[in-house]
């Protein structure tokens, strides 16, 4: 009988949530191991997060905005991505405001009083937990399993009420939960304990044990402190997790958390070509879909950097201004750095630019935005940096798209999340149909312009794009012909599930999917308040 065999027979299939200590403890990531490490030996696996919170978010083929770690986690299973799998998906926009994205499209911004309640009545957020639920069961009924992403902590005791992420999800649908804790940060017993003695005994009752990530280091040097938390706790600990270099995917919020990835934190390979280049990548405010820039940095010989002075791209061959939920603030972000100018300087020089969605419409020439900038106050009108012949205007309606066209003489494959809608009156086409004709952005000299994120994750039209910056740079940069960016994902993918095999204890992995938390897990005191 294979794995997948063990699960369903008629009923809800099985499932897991992994929790973490903190944010950043490696949920993400663990999450993404497991679906690998199942759908390899034969389960049907699907990864869900009731709740996130990101900038970093992806297009489904429905046309569905989704956090990006769980379009991540949805390769790692193999799966098609839907909004099933992000039912609830937060976008910060400052001012202590989010835009609410609720199955895969914008219903609105919310102040964190206004989503989690202000404790006189239920917020928002506690009116969504059965359509959270809803879409877990509807995963559940067609996988064989479903590995669950929590948020942050369970233990965050001042949110519990309205938790619909962490063990709100967990009991509504007894699931047995893994906390993963980072131990590279120190203090992981501690966090372990802590955690679990904060919660309720009905929380603590689907607490089943504990995962150690990013240990560097002698196991054998741990394992008494593994023995004296189960004898604390009554709880195993499912597994020791070795720090590894790369074994990030496309995680939430971050500019630090964004370098870990396997294509962001590797050494630059070695030039094909004589040369480097170099990119620097502006680190504008609200900054989102920053791992567009991943394809390059997987370029043999691409220097990849983020900066915010205009000293640090002074000697760049290419900048590239990304995506941003504030383009307003993040243009003049721009200017009050100086980096508007410096940016000004190099399109004289011409020498390029690259700008993506947010970053494509601050080079252009007008922005009217009463949407996005102080929502709900009134809108603004600005000019921008004038380097685009574009004009935007700020629509209510969201532009969530999976476009595909050419540029450059190469098929480019991307997706568009976006409320500017612009106006092109000049230029050259840049992203154009089989027949010549503009379908997105524009390009003036060597400053270019897009809306679509991941285009350039297309292998031949990177490449076709680093040439031409080369050329325009006077770099003796070639291209490598054989770098596939889908398959350095894939190896990262293989890499995650085999953490999780060779490092995690599986049989007992497979026994809390397929039945739930241990009976009988002791109460740790004092519980919640």
């Amino acid at each position: 009988m294979s794995d997948g065999q063990r699960f369903g027979g008629g009923r809800l299939g099985g499932g897991l949530l992994v929790a973490g200590t903190t944010s950043d403890a490696g949920k993400s990531v663990v999450t993404a191991g497991i679906c690998r490490w199942l759908v390899r030996r034969g389960v049907k696996v699907a990864p869900f997060k009731g709740q996130n919170m990101s900038l970093n978010s992806f297009v489904t083929r429905e046309g569905a905005e989704i956090g990006r770690a769980q379009a991540m986690q949805a390769q790692a299973a193999r799966v098609e991505p839907t909004a099933l799998m992000n039912p609830v998906l937060l976008k910060p926009g400052g001012d202590r405001s989010s835009q609410v994205v609720l199955m895969g499209r914008p219903v609105g911004e919310l102040s964190a009083r206004g989503y989690h309640g202000d404790g006189t009545g239920p917020g928002r957020q506690e009116t969504l937990l059965s359509t959270v639920v809803d879409c877990l069961e509807q995963l559940r009924s067609t996988y064989d399993a479903v590995i669950c992403e929590g948020a942050g902590s369970p233990a965050e005791i001042n949110l519990r009420r309205s938790d619909i992420v962490n063990m709100g999800i967990a009991r509504a649908a007894r699931l047995p939960v893994v906390v993963v804790g980072d131990i590279d940060r120190g203090g992981v017993f501690a966090s372990f304990f802590g955690t679990t003695a904060l919660l309720s005994p009905e929380d603590q009752a689907l607490i089943a044990g504990y995962l150690v990530n990013k240990f560097r280091g002698d196991v054998s040097l741990l394992e008494p402190g593994l023995e004296m938390l189960r004898g604390l706790t009554g709880r195993a600990t499912y597994g020791v997790l070795p720090f590894r270099h790369g074994l990030g995917i496309d995680e939430e919020d971050g500019l630090r958390v964004s370098l870990r990835g396997a294509v962001r934190e590797s050494v630059v390979a070695p030039p094909y070509g004589e040369e480097v280049l170099r990119v620097a990548v502006c680190a504008v405010p609200l900054m989102s879909n920053f791992t567009d820039v991943d394809a390059l940095a997987a370029e043999p010989g691409v220097v990849v950097r983020f900066v915010d002075r205009p000293d640090e791209i002074a000697d760049a061959d290419l900048v590239v201004v990304p995506g941003t939920r504030g383009t307003v603030r993040a243009l003049a972000w721009l200017r009050e750095r100086g980096l508007a100018d410096a940016l000004l300087r190099r399109a004289a020089e011409g020498r390029p630019v690259l700008g993506i969605c947010g970053g494509y419409q601050l080079l252009g020439e007008h922005i009217e935005d009463d949407v996005e900038y102080r929502a709900g106050a009134g809108g603004v009108c600005v000019d921008g940096l004038g380097l685009l012949p574009v004009r935007v205007e700020f629509a209510r309606e969201k532009t969530l798209a999976r476009p595909v066209g050419e540029a450059l003489g190469e098929r480019v494959e991307g997706y568009e999340i976006h409320h500017g809608v612009a106006s092109v009156e000049g230029g050259d086409p840049f992203l154009v149909d089989s027949g010549g004709r503009r379908l997105d952005g524009c390009r003036s000299g060597q400053v270019w312009g897009t809306h679509w994120h991941g285009s350039l994750e297309s292998d031949g039209f990177r490449r076709a794009f680093l040439r031409t910056v080369a050329t325009a740079a006077g770099r003796r940069f070639v291209p490598a012909p054989d770098t596939s960016f889908a398959s350095l994902r894939e190896e990262q993918l293989d890499l995650l599930g085999d953490l999780i095999e060779e490092h995690a204890d599986t049989d007992a992995l497979l026994r809390l999917i397929e039945s739930g938390a241990p009976s009988g897990l002791p109460f740790i005191a004092p519980g919640a308040p």
